[in-house]
């Protein structure tokens, strides 16, 4: 049941999102960028032409992003009603309006949130609140570091008040000492609720998760930080967990390259998971499939052992030319129960190709398992043909599972993809 539980949200969420690259202080050198590109999509039985337009734009701090995605009926040549029967479609036409960038003294973001994080992620990382095109949200980001104390702030959906979360820090030892590492030691509290989680206010069915955590700066330097944190987290009338880890960033001079690492030594009691609100939460918050209701609260509340784990990721970009990010996380004493994630992507880096690689396997127990194609896993590699600089013919290998009715089983399903698409980027 776990492992069906597991393999639902990862090919739900990876076919729709897919994968979200961290922003590095490489990629914040570029100005913009414009793409788009065309195909055909089937939806109830209607196939669409479809012409999607992504331009984004940063001039200084501020950055605008913008999602264009126009269906025109292949038999009558009409666009799409659906899509454009609320005033708030057009409104989701800007993907998103930013100032400055996390970490920053003062940085929000309104519109489609890629990969929100509050502290050091215990309790909600990697966040979208973006579950496909027609479900997208218009959310908020907040962020305000005065010195001696702080506030980060999240909230999916300002059209209907569902998760909303903040972490309040202070420092208060910044105005009396001034031994770096001392002086800057943070203690902050975080609260996440998810008000709605069935998206039927006539039901009671809402959750909250609180958390404390202490952050310890070893080094900051102009290109280089590093900082040790502990974290305790507890998940409404459900368990509790705790960790301790530390993270270093580097960023050389001029972009040449950008890198976070972390790693994350984890104790989880019963009735807990970390990151609760996480990449696949959207997903994970209320999914009927085939007759049977997944809510992540009730699928939580079945975890009936303490277990402990290690949480390590890395995140590099290289030249803005060649990007990875990649994690892994295991439980001490439980079978196959890492999980991978892994994405890659170079386009500009060999000329007249761009390459791309997305890869998520659950179930792992022993080295042979990490890169075995099967029902545990979804993979997808992309290789795009620039036949002018911003003209690309892509084809993509979707590899995935899907359940077949008949035979009441899940099969392997291999897709090619051949499509067009567009890339321009400026203000480099």
């Amino acid at each position: 049941m776990k492992r069906l539980f597991l393999l639902l949200m990862l090919v739900a969420v990876f076919g729709i999102t897919g994968v979200v690259f961290p922003q590095s202080a490489a990629q914040i050198a570029s100005s913009g960028s414009f793409t788009g590109g065309v195909g055909m999509a089937v939806i109830d039985d209607q196939t669409y032409f479809t012409i999607n337009l992504h331009p984004d734009v940063a001039i200084g701090k501020l950055g605008i992003g913008l999602n264009i995605n126009l269906l025109y009926n292949s038999e009558t040549g009409e666009l799409r009603p659906e899509d454009w029967n609320e005033s708030y479609d057009y409104a989701r036409l800007i993907r998103y309006i930013r100032w400055g960038h996390k970490r920053d003294p003062f940085y929000t973001r309104v519109g489609i949130l890629d990969a929100a994080r509050l502290g050091h992620g215990f309790i909600m990382n990697y966040y979208t609140n973006e579950a496909s095109y027609d479900a997208r949200k218009i959310g908020l980001e907040l962020d305000m570091d005065f010195g001696s104390w702080g506030v980060e702030t999240v909230t999916s959906n300002m059209g209907r008040l569902e998760i909303i979360g903040g972490r309040a820090y202070v420092r208060p030892l910044r105005q009396v000492l001034t031994i770096p590492m001392i002086k800057n030691i943070a203690f902050g509290g975080t609260y996440v609720t998810d008000i709605d989680p069935d998206g039927n206010r006539s039901t009671s069915d809402g959750m909250y998760e609180i958390g404390f955590d202490v952050e310890m700066p070893l080094l900051t330097l102009p290109m280089f930080n590093s900082f040790i944190y502990y974290d305790w987290a507890k998940i409404d009338t459900l368990g509790h967990g705790q960790a301790v880890g530390a993270e270093a960033n580097l960023t050389l001079i001029a972009g040449i390259a950008a890198m976070t690492a972390r790693l994350e030594r984890r104790w989880l009691g019963e009735q807990f998971l970390p990151s609760y609100f996480g990449a696949f939460y959207e997903i994970e918050r209320y999914k009927i499939d085939q007759g049977t209701v997944f809510r992540k609260d009730q699928y939580v509340a079945t975890i009936d052992s303490t277990t402990r784990g290690i949480f390590g990721e890395l995140v590099g970009d290289i030249l803005n030319t060649f990007r990875i990010v990649g994690n892994f996380q295991r439980l001490d004493g439980v079978q196959k129960s890492g999980i991978l994630h892994m994405a890659a992507e170079v386009p500009d880096a060999i000329p007249k190709i761009a390459a791309y690689a997305y890869y998520d396997r659950i179930g792992i127990e022993t080295g042979s398992d990490l890169f075995k194609l099967d029902d545990n896993s979804v993979a997808r590699i992309g290789l795009g043909y620039k036949i002018k600089p911003y003209l690309l013919l892509n084809m993509d290998y979707i590899y995935t599972f899907v359940f077949d009715e008949k035979a009441d089983t899940w099969k392997a399903q291999e897709r090619f993809e051949p499509r067009v698409s567009f890339v321009w980027r400026f203000g480099e």
